[in-house]
């Protein structure tokens, strides 16, 4: 497993509308793990789109588990269902730094393929369901700020700028 670079704004593969999955091969497979991996290493990560590491195939990962041992694999995913509409504080690994309020269902239900290639439906609610809209967002090329206004938007941009320069300050 590798550790793979998490892709941040403005890269334009953040923007890239993902393909379906056809092939359970081991480039899923590795594709998968090293997915899992990346996502665990990176502080706060509880999901993580394939666009975020470059890869324009229509798999996600997430995890919301306290202890960080429930991974769910999402692969030609879609939504069934949405309730509840809810504003939510909501941020991003490709966004690092920013974070603000946007709207989303509090429960949704959604139909996928596992790793294997076996199709399931599952219910979330709370964090679970914010994660499944957010990772869905990313492999369709949309981001969470998206959903804001030109200026908060800018304002978030901005966050993620100024931590970016302080993080590289700090190597």
């Amino acid at each position: 497993m590798t550790i793979r670079k998490i892709l941040t704004l403005p890269d334009p593969r953040l923007r890239v509308t993902t393909r379906k999955v056809t092939s359970f091969d081991s480039h899923l497979q590795t594709l998968i793990n090293d997915m899992l991996e990346t996502m665990y290493d990176a502080p706060h990560g509880v999901g993580l789109a394939a666009t975020q590491i470059g890869e324009d195939l229509h798999v996600a990962v997430i995890d919301v588990s306290a202890d960080r041992t429930e991974p769910l694999i999402l692969i030609n995913a879609e939504i069934l269902e949405q309730k509840n509409i809810v504003t939510l504080d909501e941020a991003c690994l490709s966004v690092p730094g920013g974070g603000a309020k946007v709207k989303r269902a509090d429960w949704v239900k959604f139909r996928s393929l596992d790793r294997e290639g076996k199709s399931y439906e599952q219910e979330a609610t709370g964090l679970f369901a914010e994660a499944v809209q957010h990772e869905l967002d990313h492999l369709d090329g949309r981001l969470y700020i998206d959903q804001l206004s030109k200026l908060k938007r800018d304002r978030v941009i901005k966050q993620m700028e100024k931590f970016l320069r302080l993080s590289q300050n700090q190597l």
